[in-house]
């Protein structure tokens, strides 16, 4: 098989000892790479019922077949581990050079265990591995900590970092690299938790692929179609253009998803932060499409310059009822400088304001509890969440475990799934996205289901029945799972004639494995149901697949029956048993059975 180098690399911390491990061929085919492999070795390598932030838990860094071929946006590293926020599987994807740098290792992925004895930078060159003292990058950020590497190690190392969170152990720190985070689930705290400051990485042999000059050919074209309309939003305002939209469908989550629009809506939107805001655009390493904007502060405080997507913009802006846009860049950029995903920073945050509007006690002074509008406030808490400072220190377990210590009805809005807070679509009016949230093993996430592109469009009736809600989720997770295994952006997706059969050609020219269409999604029902046997294993419960009872019932009605009967109907289309579990026969059925 080409295009993969057919090995991973295990480093123990504790020893500072690194072995080569060989990835099984059936593996890499069956599982593809990326998110599919990385959960593979997480399965493997991950004791059972081991704690999120014991040395244990394996940090792993996954590459993919597509990596470093011209193929336009592959160029993202999966970043998979127990997750300290769900206790459950926590895989991120990060658009960055360190995918590629990592692919030129020699291996396809690195299998990270135990704790450094102290604070320390870890350094892969070429296979060759060694741990460095780092205890004076400690305090920096993200950006600074890369800097200060590339300055000592000299040029071509590409940098992973955890910001002042991640040294604290904020239970939903993030990795960055080259600016970008894989930022949900926790990664981050595992990563501080042992002792790792940094990955330094750097590499020069690429695997061969099979057919370079078919493989040039078809790159080519697909990169000029990722110039067309089916990008066009995300090439001129990028992603914050969904604001201005969603709050018009009355499913822009705000104050706390109390309501579906936010009058401050125009104030953020993507049309204003282009029109006052904006500086200029990027793009992602082997990338064509370039959905990264970048805005500056305009309100004659010191200039904050940063980049914002609708994720962080709903997050720090319509859920905390925040409608100056300058607030919302410096709240983002403050979020990246600790190394924090914005979303349940936003989440969490939020839920405090709502405590505080409803006058629960958090066991804090008045004058340190957020409040809803209070831009000085909002600002104000996330330093102290990265820091772990005063009721930071609460905030930082993200808003289940918070709420847990405050009780006083506080769960009640608490707005997660699994542990893992709502992004930024209100499933009041989205049936299908509604089940995506409930059953997605990550937890609540838009990304591993764009079951919402089902309910944005006709192609269900309102009154659609259970089962084809059921198999258009399910369609949309396995289609996920293919492209973060393949590491291609979402947003090529819309790109293809037929995404299947389109993508298994240029898998047949990476590798020279010949593949149809129906395998590739075969490949992603498989990898799904690997998720989700590592959660059942970890001690996932159908009562796990829920949703926050606050999105339930209401006018548009999404309620407890017809979330139990789009469950039912979505294990049925799984082929799992009416708990959600996974017989045998349907294992070996999808070629699992063998590799687990």
């Amino acid at each position: 098989m080409q295009g993969v180098h057919g090995r991973a690399l295990h480093i123990d911390l504790a020893s500072g000892s690194a072995e080569p491990h060989p990835i099984p061929e059936p593996v890499a085919v069956r599982l593809i790479g990326g998110t599919g492999l990385a959960s593979y070795l997480l399965y493997r390598w991950a004791p059972q019922g081991v704690e999120p932030l014991a040395p244990d838990n394996p940090l792993i860094f996954a590459a993919s077949p597509f990596i470093g071929t011209g193929i336009t946006t592959a160029s993202k590293v999966a970043v998979v581990t127990k997750s300290p926020q769900t206790g459950m599987i926590g895989d991120s994807l990060s658009s960055s050079y360190l995918a590629i740098a990592l692919k030129r290792t020699g291996f396809d992925a690195l299998v990270i265990t135990g704790a450094a004895p102290a604070w320390s930078l870890l350094v892969v060159d070429d296979g060759r591995v060694e741990l460095r003292p780092a205890a004076d990058l400690l305090g920096r950020t993200p950006a600074e900590t890369a800097e200060a590497i590339r300055a000592r190690l000299g040029a071509g190392f590409r940098v992973a970092a955890i910001g002042v969170a991640g040294e604290r152990g904020v239970r939903y720190a993030a990795i960055s690299n080259d600016g970008r985070l894989a930022g949900r689930t926790g990664a981050g705290a595992v990563m501080g938790s042992k002792r790792l400051k940094a990955i330094a990485v750097r590499g020069s042999g690429l695997p061969t692929v099979a057919d370079p000059a078919g493989l040039a050919r078809a790159a080519r074209d697909l990169a000029a179609r990722s110039l067309g309309p089916g990008t066009a939003k995300y090439r001129e305002l990028g992603t914050a253009a969904n604001l201005a939209f969603f709050n018009r469908l009355g499913v822009l989550p705000t104050r706390n998803f109390q309501q579906g629009e936010f009058a401050g809506a125009e104030a953020i939107s993507g049309e204003t932060l282009f029109l006052e805001h904006r500086t200029d655009k990027h793009a992602c390493a082997a990338c064509t499409i370039g959905c990264e904007h970048h805005y500056r502060t305009r309100d004659g405080g010191p200039a904050r310059e940063g980049r914002l997507e609708y994720e962080s913009l709903f997050a720090l802006g319509s859920l905390c009822g925040i409608d100056d846009p300058n607030a919302v860049l410096r709240a983002a950029a403050l979020c990246d400088d600790l190394g924090i995903d914005a979303i349940t920073t936003g989440s969490t945050v939020a839920w405090a304001m709502e405590c505080a509007e409803r006058g629960v006690d958090l066991g804090y002074p008045a004058a340190e509890v957020p409040r809803f509008g209070d831009a000085s406030s909002l600002l104000r808490t996330i330093e102290a969440i990265g820091e772990r400072r005063g009721i930071g220190d609460l905030l930082a377990e993200g808003s289940r475990r918070a709420a847990a210590r405050v009780g006083q009805g506080s769960a009640s809005w608490a707005m997660h799934v699994k542990g893992l807070e709502l992004p930024g679509y209100d499933p009041r009016k989205l049936p299908t996205l509604a089940l995506g949230l409930a059953v997605a093993t990550r937890g609540a996430c838009h990304n591993r289901s764009s079951a919402y592109e089902v309910d944005f469009s006709d192609r269900l009736a309102p009154e659609a029945e259970a089962q084809a809600r059921a198999r258009a989720a399910a369609a949309a997770e396995d289609q996920a799972a293919v492209l973060d295994s393949l590491t291609i952006c979402k947003f090529l997706r819309h790109c293809f004639d037929d995404l299947y059969a389109e993508a298994a050609e240029l898998y047949r020219l990476v590798t020279g494995v010949p593949t149809s269409g129906d395998e590739l999604r075969l490949a992603g029902e498989r990898i799904n149901n690997l998720k989700k046997l590592f959660n059942i294993r970890e001690g996932w419960t159908r009562a796990d697949d829920w949703l926050p009872d606050r999105v339930l019932g209401g006018e548009a009605g999404i309620t407890p029956e017809r979330l139990t009967a789009l469950i039912d109907a979505y294990y049925r289309v799984r082929g799992w048993d009416a708990d959600g579990r996974i017989p045998a026969d349907h294992l070996a059925r999808l070629g699992l059975a063998d590799l687990v």
